[in-house]
C-alpha cells in the first residue's frame, strides 16, 4: 500500500491528527510508569519473609504497672503454650519480617571502625527461634542454651556491652556482605564495642521494613525478653487450619495464668503480612484503574477520530470503491493510518515516559523505568489501536461505491 496517499490525507486534517498524537503520547508515558509502578508493588507482594508463614501465630501482651517477676512468668508462658495441642513450637521476639517499626544495628568487622560495614535487623529471640519461625540454617548451628543473655540483664543502664561476648546468627545476605570471599561461621563481628560471634547463617530472614533501601540484611541475637519488655510470642502450629484454634486456646492459657495482663495484640502472620502490604495492594487496583480509564479515554478517541474521518473521506472512499479497491484494501487503509498516528504518538510518549521518570525518581526516589516497559507499552497501545479503529474502518469498507459517489 502506498503510504503518500495516507500522509497528504492526514496534512489536510493536521489540528485533529496532532490532538489523537498527543493523546497516545500522554497514554503512553503514563501507562508505561503505571505498568512499572505496578510491576514494583507485586514484587513487593511476592517477597519471601524466610519464615514459615502460614503456621505462626502472634500474640503481644502488657503487665499492668511494673512486674518483677517478668522473666519467670514469660517461661512459664511458654511452657504452658507449648502444652497446648497442635503447637510445634513457641519462642518469643521483639518484632517480626513485614511490621511497621524496626529495630536495627551497625555491624563492623573491627571494634573502632569509622563507619559500619552494613546496617541489620536486628532480632531479638528466645530458645527454639530457629524452628518455630521456619527458617532455613544453611551454615553452621542453632544457638546453645548457655549462649542466651536476659533482656532484663541487658537492658540495665550500668552494663558494659565491651565485656559482653555474645553469638550471633545472621542471614545470608548479610554473610556475603561482611565476608564476601570466605565462610562467616566462626568469624567476629563488632555491635559497636560489643564483640558478635557467627555461629550460623540462615537462607533468608527478611527485616521488618525496608532501611537503607535493603530489605536482606538481618541477624538473630539470643536474647530472651519478657512480655513486659519487647517479647512478643511467636506460635508455630502443625495444621495451618488450626491456627484460629489454637489461638483461642492459646488466649485462654495466658488468661488462665495471668488475667491481670492485657492483650495488645493476637493475630496470624498472614494477617501482619497482609496488613502491611495493603498500601501496595491498593496502589496496584488505584493504577490499574487509572490505566484502564485512559486506555479507555484513548480508544474511544481513536474511535471519535476514525468514524469522523469516514464521514468526511465518503466521497473518496466511493471513487476508490468505484476505481477497484476492495473492502479488504479500505479497512487496511485504515488500520495503516491507525497504526502511523499511534507509531508517532508512541514515538512522543517514549520521550515523555523517560521525562516522567526522572520527575518521580527526583521527588518520590523511584528506581529508573526500565527500558523493557517502553516497547511493552507500544505494543499495548498499538494493539489498543488496531482494535479501536476496526469497527470505523469495517463501517467505511461496507459502504457500497454507488451510495458513496451519489454523496458528492
Amino acid at each position: 500500500m502506498e503510504i503518500r496517499p495516507i500522509f497528504s490525507a492526514l496534512r489536510r486534517h493536521k489540528t485533529a491528527a496532532a490532538l489523537i498524537v498527543l493523546e497516545i503520547a500522554v497514554s503512553c508515558a503514563i501507562v508505561c510508569n503505571a505498568l512499572f509502578l505496578i510491576a514494583q508493588r507485586i514484587d513487593n507482594l511476592n517477597l519471601p519473609s524466610g519464615i514459615a508463614e502460614d503456621q505462626l501465630l502472634h500474640i503481644r501482651l502488657s503487665g499492668v504497672g511494673k512486674d518483677d517477676n517478668a522473666d519467670a512468668r514469660t517461661e512459664e508462658d511458654l511452657a504452658a503454650l507449648r502444652a497446648i495441642p497442635g503447637v510445634i513450637a513457641v519462642t518469643t521476639t521483639n518484632q517480626l519480617p513485614f511490621r511497621n517499626g524496626s529495630s536495627n544495628s551497625g555491624l563492623s568487622l573491627t571494634p573502632d571502625q569509622a563507619d559500619h560495614t552494613l546496617n541489620a535487623a536486628a532480632y531479638r529471640v528466645g530458645r527454639d527461634a530457629i524452628r518455630t519461625f521456619g527458617l532455613k540454617l544453611i551454615a553452621g548451628r542453632d544457638f546453645n542454651a548457655d549462649e542466651y543473655l536476659l533482656g532484663s540483664e541487658l537492658n540495665k543502664p550500668d552494663i558494659d556491652f565491651s565485656k559482653v561476648a555474645a553469638s550471633i546468627i545472621v542471614s545470608s545476605a548479610t554473610a556475603k556482605k561482611l565476608f564476601p570471599n570466605e565462610p562467616a561461621v566462626g568469624k567476629t563481628v563488632y555491635m559497636s564495642q560489643t564483640p558478635l560471634h557467627i555461629v550460623g547463617v540462615v537462607e533468608t530472614l527478611t527485616r521488618p521494613t525496608l532501611n537503607g533501601g535493603n530489605r536482606t540484611y538481618s541477624m538473630l541475637l539470643p536474647i530472651r525478653d519478657n512480655y513486659n519488655s519487647m517479647g512478643r510470642y511467636i506460635i508455630r502450629v502443625g495444621d495451618p487450619s488450626r491456627r484460629h484454634e489454637v489461638m483461642k486456646a492459646a488466649l485462654a492459657t495466658l488468661d488462665g495464668i495471668d488475667s491481670s495482663r492485657l492483650v495488645l495484640n493476637n493475630d496470624t502472620y498472614e494477617e501482619i503480612r497482609a496488613d502491611y502490604f495493603s498500601a501496595d495492594r491498593d496502589m496496584i487496583g488505584l493504577l490499574g484503574v487509572v490505566c484502564a480509564a485512559l486506555l479507555l479515554v484513548t480508544a474511544l478517541g481513536i474511535i471519535g477520530l476514525a468514524s469522523f474521518w469516514v464521514a468526511q473521506r465518503t466521497r473518496q472512499i466511493g471513487v476508490r470503491r468505484a476505481l477497484g479497491a476492495t473492502r479488504a484494501q479500505i479497512l487496511r487503509y485504515f488500520q495503516v493510518e491507525n497504526f502511523l498516528l499511534v507509531g508517532m504518538g508512541i514515538g512522543l510518549g517514549m520521550l515523555l515516559a523517560y521525562a516522567l521518570n526522572q520527575l518521580l525518581m527526583s521527588r518520590y526516589e523511584l528506581p529508573r523505568l526500565p527500558l523493557a516497559y517502553l516497547p511493552a507499552g507500544a505494543v499495548v497501545l498499538w494493539l489498543l489501536g488496531q482494535v479501536a479503529v476496526l469497527w470505523p474502518a469495517r463501517r467505511a469498507a461496507a459502504v457500497p461505491p454507488a451510495i458513496a459517489t451519489r454523496s458528492a
